[in-house]
């Protein structure tokens, strides 16, 4: 694959129609001249089952299966937001679901990918409740309730968040520098892309010796960047 685009966080929600008019006009103006587009999580402000059928899940649908018509592949990484996002959604896109984290090899780089949430190590409470609610067995007991409980529940898991994420530091909610290292010395890696702190920059240092980068990309309700991997070379752009 040449061409790669990159993006997270867009969170759409069928209370927001704007974002889902830019999302299908990114999928149109950019998507069709990628080789992939990389999903990085949060796709949907929230997910409660593959069972969607409101705005959001329509349009995400039409857009990626249309987009995967054309010959560009969707890969997707689960976010904080969607980490139920199942194999029936992604099958009907023509999609594939990659683990967090995953390392891809492009123009003799490996590239690092993950949604980032796992490297906000510094948030001791977030990290608790994201293990619990990642374990196989949560995710079945919370699949298997009915839809519109597990909307309700997921209103209020937002909602929650929003007041805890109001209450924290602005540091304690980004990643710390030793869980980039680490993980990018465990993949003998030297470039990470993610998203989730919707916090876009384009992050260079030397650490053992070696130039390393991270590249986060932004959240589309804020400042939305995505990257874009073309001829050996990423680049962090805006969007509009």
């Amino acid at each position: 694959m040449k061409r790669l685009l990159f993006i997270a966080d867009l969170h759409l929600d069928a209370a927001d129609p704007l974002t889902l008019t830019r999302f299908e006009q990114f999928c149109r103006q950019h998507g069709r001249a990628a080789d992939a587009l990389y999903i990085l999580g949060d796709l949907f402000e929230a997910w409660a089952g593959d069972d969607a059928d409101d705005a959001a899940a329509t349009t995400a649908h039409k857009a990626l299966s249309d987009l995967r018509g054309s010959g560009t592949a969707i890969l997707f990484l689960h976010g904080n937001r969607d980490f139920l996002l199942g194999e029936r959604f992604i099958a009907r896109c023509g999609g594939k679901l990659l683990p967090d984290p995953s390392v891809i090899e492009w123009y003799g780089q490996r590239l690092v990918l993950c949604h980032g949430d796992s490297l906000c190590t510094a948030d001791v409470d977030y990290q608790a409740l994201r293990q619990r609610l990642r374990s196989p067995q949560q995710r079945a007991a919370l699949l298997a309730r009915p839809r519109s409980e597990r909307e309700t529940l997921a209103r209020k898991a937002r909602e929650a968040s929003r007041r805890a994420g109001a209450n924290k530091p602005r540091a304690i909610m980004d990643v710390t520098p030793l869980a980039v290292e680490s993980l990018l010395l465990e993949h003998d890696a030297d470039i990470l892309i993610h998203g989730h702190t919707h916090r876009p920059a384009d992050h260079r240092w030397i650490h053992a010796g070696r130039t390393r980068r991270r590249l986060v990309v932004g959240a589309w309700s804020e400042q939305a960047e995505y990257v874009v991997g073309e001829s050996g070379a990423l680049t962090l752009r805006p969007f509009p």
